[in-house]
């Protein structure tokens, strides 16, 4: 059986790296990471995951990318998919966003950028320990 999958969505390729390289590091044995430069592009990817037969735990996403944000990101997929753990990682995102997420969404957790990597990666082994 395929190991669970936890997406990336930022429209910083740099920022993608970071997190894959971070993640799979500290959590590799756990799960497995994909990216995605644009919540669209998430979109798919979890759907394609899901029609794989592949879960999806968690998903992280930034707040400020073109097109759609991270909250309404989360929201649309909150609608589908609600038991995925969703956690936003931002330098910009207004409260009214995270309240949004939050309510909407059930935002899991919310961190800035740049995030610190061992509270990053705390916070994703302790939402992963829980399945």
């Amino acid at each position: 059986m395929a190991k669970p999958v936890v997406p990336c969505v930022d429209d910083e390729a740099l920022i993608l790296d970071s997190l894959k390289i971070q993640i799979k590091k500290e959590l590799g044995a756990l799960c497995m990471v994909e990216t995605a430069e644009s919540a669209n592009e998430a979109l798919e990817i979890v759907a394609e995951l899901y029609q794989e037969g592949v879960e999806v735990v968690m998903v992280l996403c930034d707040w400020l990318m073109p097109g759609m944000k991270g909250d309404e990101f989360f929201v649309e997929l909150h609608q589908s998919h609600p038991h995925i753990i969703k956690i936003m990682l931002s330098g910009q995102a207004d409260h009214a966003a995270i309240a949004r997420a939050q309510d909407e969404a059930n935002l899991h957790g919310f961190m800035h950028k740049p995030w610190d990597q061992t509270e990053l990666i705390t916070l994703l082994k302790s939402k992963l320990d829980v399945l």
